[in-house]
């Protein structure tokens, strides 16, 4: 599917070096997208959805992307910026005309033949491969250039721990979104280049989210301290079974160590753990429990 799709951009212009932004919620087909794009050399520039449209025009004006790939209900964010959309999600979008390829479209593009199609183009660790904004938690969102290697690296040291423990096939669940650090690197990137399962969701509801660790009996799960503090005060949680969970991780803010061991005696299986990201180094920098202390990465 990957390889259907990079040919399906090169059909549509792009090429090495070429930007192209995603403005999309958490799915298959962004991670799909993603790969993609960065498999033929080209840029994935990745726009928070719930950015306004005067900053998400400010983003494309400093990016200056070639095409976007977007979903119908964001449209209207990027309306009249005057380029090609690639409209993700189902193949009865109400928007067409030569500006639009909806994702179907875009595999049928390679044809049947992708072997013939496609060329693998010669890529250095030092090239770019993603501009990321950062949240902008300390004044406003900035571009971070990160690159093949950065990406590359980060996924062998994020999964470290699993390779020591000999742990293989597992299950994450994604749910952080993926045009942010943690959701794309961390998780994404880095689990399915192992073969372990994602599991994504669109829009977060922590019901929903219980449901599917029970479902699919997902070993890791990555969420942020008002979850971990939900996780031990609703009552709801003990009604689903959440013995699969072999990690939960929290990041994007403090976690206190009594509300990371009251949630570790709601949930005594599972190791209970607090990480600092970073945009700028393409993932964690330090993880730490109430147990084991600090341990950098």
């Amino acid at each position: 599917m990957v390889v259907k799709v990079s040919v399906g951009f090169v059909k549509l212009g792009i090429k090495n070096g070429d930007v192209v932004a995603i403005l999309a919620p958490n799915s298959a087909q962004f991670i799909v997208c993603f790969l993609g794009i960065v498999a033929i050399g080209a840029i994935a520039a990745t726009f928070d959805r719930l950015n306004t449209t005067a900053e998400i025009s400010k983003q494309i004006k400093e990016s200056k992307p070639k095409l976007i790939v977007t979903v119908e209900h964001l449209y209207e964010k990027v309306e009249g910026v005057g380029l090609p959309f690639v409209i993700l999600g189902s193949s009865n979008s109400s928007l067409s005309g030569s500006e639009f390829t909806e994702f179907s479209k875009l595999v049928e593009l390679s044809g049947s033949d992708i072997s013939s199609g496609f060329a693998f183009v010669p890529v250095k660790q030092t090239d770019t491969a993603v501009l990321l904004y950062t949240y902008g938690t300390t004044g406003p969102s900035k571009a971070a250039l990160l690159t093949h290697g950065n990406f590359t690296a980060a996924s062998q040291m994020v999964t470290s721990d699993q390779d020591c423990n000999g742990e293989m096939d597992s299950v994450f669940l994604c749910f952080l979104p993926m045009f942010h650090i943690f959701g794309l690197s961390v998780i994404s990137y880095a689990q399915l280049q192992r073969g372990n399962t994602l599991v994504s969701i669109g829009k977060f509801d922590l019901q929903m989210v219980l449901r599917l660790v029970e479902k699919h009996r997902v070993a890791h799960l990555f969420v942020y301290p008002g979850i971990v503090l939900a996780l031990a005060k609703q009552s709801f949680v003990k009604d689903y079974d959440l013995s699969s969970l072999k990690v939960l991780g929290s990041g994007a803010a403090p976690l206190r160590k009594d509300i990371m061991e009251e949630c570790a005696s709601v949930l005594p299986q599972a190791t209970i753990i607090q990480g600092y990201v970073m945009t700028e180094t393409c993932g964690i920098l330090s993880f730490e429990n109430p147990y084991e202390g600090v341990r950098n990465a």
